[in-house]
């Protein structure tokens, strides 16, 4: 007979200790040990796999990945250009943000296109999924769904019927007989990617996962799974507004600064293919604050606008608040203001927001949260015609930033006559005679030039 013991695990990190603690000493997490019984026979493994060879990379085939063409854009740009076979992806989101009808609606698209999907739910019943299909209007005639959350059966019924994709709906849900833990612990939710992964790997069969998120939103269980994983996709946006954001955090067959914008309305969640224009349609004329930049994400050009509101502090200490904006670099570009500009910040509120739930994290964004914040503090509106693009340093420098040329082309397109750039990249730019460019080498001479 095997000694049974106990364990407790965080389920933040999956840190193990032998007895109950507060707080984890790994991830510091409060409150996330979880008792679980370990049995420690030994079980005879038997080896199933052959013995592995060196060989030289020289001799390695080339084999181009296959990818699936969904027919959702947004989507398959995320993924890099379409799903890969074999791969396994998770997708990651707050409750009610959309994760399940927009993979609902991608083995849709791949149904009409004859492909054979497997729809594997653990929390809701097949009743459900059928009534929300047909909300959306969406034909299940020829789905395959499944009501399991044993990992051994649903890797049967994979091997049994070969889909072309299979969805788990969600990996929290699924135990193994092998595990003694309860569903949703860190051994259970850990051992049953392992065993979902190695099956995608060994059919081919691509694998979407979709995952909960702690209330700090980060995706729950343990962080192995993002490692195992070919892929970690997470959906953004406010449930109280229409837009949904789905971006790449890992992703092993495309780029990670992709994203996709998405609207959620009463038929489900559809794709925004003009986002620039769809993230300034709400923007205000010649309103104080208000500025529009061009912020690369991966390889796509994206318009948004940045708001800032600068008003006298009620307080001792003046309040940064920051949505969409790292607040580091947004004290950094106030001390910058201070400094070389000569204005004064110290008692004042500052809040910057970037409209449409976008999240700015490149420095060709920092001259437009510069003069947004002048604009507010003095009161005076810019041009609404008016793009501002450009790095900030800390002696004030505006520097050039990377592609230059795709933002100002998506300026243009969108009927912008005048932009404000860096000096350096006027050289680097063709002729264009719609469009008027200024070229600025400080943040005080743009400043000066404006207000």
């Amino acid at each position: 007979m095997g000694k049974v013991k106990s364990v407790y695990v965080c389920q933040s990190c999956g840190y193990e200790s032998p007895k109950w603690m507060g707080r984890c000493s790994e991830c510091g997490a409060w409150n996330s040990f979880v008792e679980e019984v370990r049995d420690n026979k030994k079980r005879s493994l038997t080896k199933s796999y052959q013995k592995s060879k060196v060989v030289k990379i020289s001799e390695i085939p080339l084999i181009d990945k296959h990818r699936t063409i969904t027919g959702i854009s947004e989507f398959d740009r995320v993924l890099g250009g379409g799903i890969v076979n074999g791969s396994v992806f998770l997708i990651g989101g707050s409750p009610g943000i959309g994760k399940s009808t927009l993979l609902l609606q991608i083995c849709h698209c791949l149904s009409e296109k004859d492909k054979k999907v497997l729809y594997v739910t653990g929390e809701e019943s097949l009743t459900q999924i059928k009534i929300r299909a047909r909300r959306l209007s969406i034909d299940v005639s020829d789905y395959m769904l499944v009501d399991e959350t044993d990992v051994d059966s649903i890797i049967e019924h994979i091997n049994n019927l070969k889909p072309e994709l299979v969805v788990v709906d969600s990996i929290q849900t699924l135990r193994s007989a092998e595990m003694e833990s309860l569903p949703g612990n860190v051994s259970q939710v850990r051992f049953c990617g392992y065993k979902l992964t190695e099956c995608a790997k060994k059919t081919q069969i691509p694998i979407f996962m979709i995952g909960h998120v702690t209330k700090q939103g980060n995706i729950a269980g343990p962080r192995v799974l993002e490692h195992l994983v070919d892929g970690l996709l997470v959906m953004e946006g406010d449930q109280q507004h229409l837009y949904r954001i789905l971006r790449a955090v890992k992703n092993r067959f495309g780029s990670t600064s992709e994203v996709g914008l998405f609207e959620m309305t009463d038929q489900g969640v559809k794709q925004v293919k003009n986002p620039s224009e769809f993230l300034i349609s709400q923007r205000s004329d010649n309103i104080p604050g208000s500025v529009v930049t061009v912020s690369i994400e991966g390889t796509r050009p994206l318009m948004v606008e940045v708001q800032a509101l600068v008003s006298s502090t009620s307080y001792g200490i003046p309040q940064r608040t920051c949505t969409g904006v790292e607040q580091k670099r947004l004290s950094m570009i106030l001390a910058v203001l201070e400094k070389r500009v000569r204005l004064k910040f110290g008692n004042q509120d500052v809040f910057i927001n970037a409209a449409g739930g976008m999240r700015l994290r490149e420095p060709g964004v920092d001259l437009s949260i510069a003069l947004s914040a002048v604009s507010s503090l003095k009161n005076k509106s810019l041009d609404s015609s008016t793009a501002v693009i450009g790095e900030v340093g800390l002696t004030g420098e505006v520097r050039g930033v990377s592609q230059m040329d795709k933002r100002v082309k998506e300026a243009e397109r969108l009927g912008f006559k005048k932009v404000i750039l860096p000096k350096v990249s006027l050289k680097k730019l063709k002729n264009r005679n719609e469009i008027t460019f200024l070229g600025v080498a400080s943040v005080n001479e743009a400043v000066d030039y404006l207000f």
